[in-house]
């Protein structure tokens, strides 16, 4: 039969069958999906097959369905290898702090463009409004009106005190994702009452998050039993560093909304945007109508292809 995995820990696989039984799996054989050199062939939100063993208590995957998309990055400590974090998502609701702990422009826009090259939505969400200072709260702004201007809905959020009730009309398969700290567990919490997962303060020595979520797992808003419309959330761990995977120097741009509406215009159709003459998106820059940092992302993207540049990103 099958089912939705639903939670990922160590070598054990969690899936909801589609009758609603629940069952430890383990994945047959070592098979690779689609080519990809991955960490975890089997991601949470995908649909597999199952075969149940005769005690009735475990069961193996059989079978990995198509999917329909998937957020993946860079493994940690492989660069040559993937990490899916999740597959067949609706949308991201991508946490991003302004400090405690900071989140850099350059890990909003590697995420983002990784989001773009599946068509995912994400919903940038700059939690822990209550402890920013007014200057703060105008670079928030700023960073707010920057990716509003490219088509991103953004939130203005504390987890902690009050939830935009947007957030609790969510439909379909959402994952929460950013570095570690910025508050996904606490905003799950808020979203599923009673739910109480475990959360823990920032590290003072470095003002990062202490991974506290330590395996991918997903929740049920409600009690639907139809996969093919369920409403779950996706709590993942922090992520430090987001290496983009699999993208080839002259695809880069096409992931940048304005760098690549821009770059339409250049002199060369293979410009990379980097010292060719005749660039428009060069020029962009140099006038203000491209953002720097958005630029900068852009070109420590082009170095990924060397490995280790992505690491901390």
């Amino acid at each position: 039969m099958s089912g939705i995995v639903i939670k990922i820990s160590g070598s054990w696989t969690t899936v909801r069958r589609d009758d609603g039984q629940f069952f430890l799996c383990k994945v047959k054989g070592s098979f690779r999906i689609k080519g990809l050199r991955t960490t975890n062939p089997v991601a949470v939100g995908d649909r597999v097959d199952i075969a149940v063993s005769p005690d009735g208590e475990t069961a193996l995957i059989t079978n990995v369905y198509p999917r329909r998309n998937y957020i993946i990055r860079k493994a940690s400590n492989l660069s040559k290898q993937s990490h899916i974090l999740a597959a067949n998502i609706d949308r991201v609701l991508l946490l991003v702090t302004l400090r405690q702990p900071e989140t850099s422009t350059t890990f909003i826009d590697r995420f983002l463009s990784t989001a773009e090259a599946y068509r995912i939505p994400v919903v940038i969400c700059f939690n822990k409004t209550d402890i920013l200072s007014p200057e703060e709260m105008e670079e928030l702004q700023n960073l707010r009106s920057l990716y509003e201007s490219l088509g991103y809905e953004t939130i203005a959020m504390s987890a902690l005190s009050s939830v935009p009730s947007e957030l609790r009309e969510l439909e379909g398969l959402t994952l929460l994702s950013g570095n570690s700290g910025v508050g996904k567990t606490t905003l799950l919490n808020a979203l599923i009452p009673g739910l109480e997962q475990k959360t823990a303060a920032i590290s003072e020595a470095h003002l990062t998050g202490m991974h506290t979520t330590t395996f991918s797992e997903m929740f049920f808003l409600d009690n639907q039993s139809d996969p093919n419309s369920l409403n779950a959330l996706i709590d993942t761990p922090g992520i430090k560093g987001f290496g983009t995977f699999d993208m080839e120097p002259e695809e880069v741009s096409h992931y940048f909304r304005e760098i690549f509406s821009v770059g339409r215009e250049c002199r060369f159709s293979n410009c990379l945007h980097t010292n060719e003459p005749d660039c428009e998106v060069c020029r962009a820059v140099s006038e203000g109508r491209i953002a720097l940092s958005r630029y900068e992302s852009y070109l420590s993207m082009l170095g990924d292809k060397d490995a280790g540049k992505y690491r901390g990103a």
